[in-house]
């Protein structure tokens, strides 16, 4: 995995990129109770606003952590937004979306240097 300074993860799956928020930001987050997900095939460009998050607490926008096409959307979130809180790393992603060069990933994050970052 790889992590964003924003608090996003990154995993690579075969050609795609899956995308989602870390533990920490779940929890800072709070109750999550609403997820807006980007629509399938969009381009992005990296930082482009793409998931809006309310929780209990705040409204917050997540933005692209790339350049790239979203090919696929957790519809899941939309019927059960805690998801996110109940597995931020694994059930709860956002999206998965193609990228022209992964080698972009090599300038990430680590997870040692992530914990190392919210310290």
């Amino acid at each position: 995995m790889k992590f964003t300074e924003e608090h996003e993860w990154l995993r690579v799956e075969g050609d795609v990129v899956v995308v989602g928020i870390t533990e920490h930001a779940s929890e800072q987050l709070g109750d999550i109770v609403f997820v807006e997900l980007p629509e399938e095939g969009m381009t992005v460009s990296k930082d482009d606003e793409v998931v809006v998050i309310e929780s209990v607490k705040a409204a917050s926008d997540i933005l692209a952590p790339l350049d790239g096409e979203i090919v696929e959307v957790n519809d899941v979130l939309a019927d059960n937004p805690a998801m996110v809180n109940d597995d931020p790393t694994g059930d709860g992603w956002f999206f998965k979306m193609k990228i022209e060069d992964m080698s972009v990933l090599d300038d990430m994050m680590d997870e040692a240097a992530y914990k190392k970052y919210i310290g």
